[in-house]
């Protein structure tokens, strides 16, 4: 139970600053390319590669710490820096071909996904 507790408060906070991060970055600079989401997937990318050092080269992070910061905020404020370190794990583990497959399927199928889903409403007509 404390596991969830601890993805949670960190969902909640990782939330809040996903939403005042990338709106701000949004007011600043003008459309139509999405800065803040950019801003967040790289500003959370850097975070998680960090923590994850932190957490498993240093062992400076409980598990609760690790589930709070790497699993809630991390993932509440982007689930693109996942992404980034399972990548970096393959290219560590020497598995060129699967982390260029691994991106390109997570790069192509998230936008035909988001096409699919318009569609859908669309189709459903609502």
């Amino acid at each position: 139970m404390y596991e969830y507790l601890a993805v949670g408060l960190g969902g909640f906070f990782g939330a809040m600053a996903r939403f005042g991060l990338s709106g701000w970055i949004n007011r600043q600079f003008s459309p139509p390319f999405c800065y803040g989401t950019l801003v967040v997937n790289v500003i959370g990318s850097f975070c998680l590669g960090a923590l994850m050092f932190l957490a498993e080269e240093r062992a400076a992070l409980s598990p609760q710490a690790k589930l709070c910061l790497c699993v809630g905020f991390m993932g509440a404020l982007t689930t693109f820096s996942t992404f980034g370190f399972e990548t970096m794990a393959l290219i560590r583990q020497r598995e060129l071909v699967m982390a260029a497959a691994n991106i390109g399927a997570n790069v192509i199928l998230a936008v035909i996904a988001v096409l699919l889903g318009q569609l859908a409403i669309k189709t459903l007509g609502l």
